[in-house]
């Protein structure tokens, strides 16, 4: 199942974070796990964009110094999974084993402001919009391993199969 926004009025680098950290998670886990940031009983881990954010207690779950609590990245990233959901369900596939495989999170065009200094001046006030798509896939069977009990061919000497050339 494929969900998609575009020109997203949320943090790019607070969505390209927690997208990261549901990436892999089956979608109630992945659910559970941004209801609980949204109540901050879970933190979302910053790997990539962390400097200047500081250190947090709940990080030691994810072996991750750093971390924040993105609410409305978050928010944005549950609507996204809720509607993966549903397009889920209108193709008839079970939605228990969903799992999230794909989240890619884009920067999109900033959106331009002003800010007012002092002395009269004026500077820009850039917002950071995003553009965000995830994927949710049933994860597939594994496949069997074959048998290794077939052996190297008797004329290849052990100097030659570990070299690589062949006869």
């Amino acid at each position: 199942m494929k969900a998609k926004g575009s020109d997203l009025r949320v943090h790019f680098k607070n969505t390209h974070e927690a997208g990261a950290a549901i990436k892999g998670m089956t979608l109630q886990r992945a659910q559970k796990f941004l209801q609980n940031v949204i109540e901050k009983k879970e933190i979302v881990p910053f790997r990539r964009y962390k400097i200047g954010v500081k250190g947090k207690p709940q990080c030691n779950t994810w072996k991750v110094p750093v971390g924040r609590w993105p609410k409305k990245s978050a928010e944005f990233l549950l609507g996204l999974l809720k509607n993966c959901e549903s397009n889920a369900e209108l193709q008839g596939i079970d939605t228990d084993n969903l799992v999230v495989t794909h989240v890619q999170v884009n920067k999109a065009m900033r959106g331009r402001r002003r800010t007012f200094r002092a002395h009269g001046r004026i500077n820009a006030f850039w917002s950071q919009p995003c553009h965000v798509e995830m994927f949710l896939t049933e994860p597939e069977d594994p496949v069997a391993a074959g048998d290794d009990a077939t052996p190297a061919p008797a004329n290849l000497s052990g100097a030659r199969l570990r070299s690589g050339t062949r006869a």
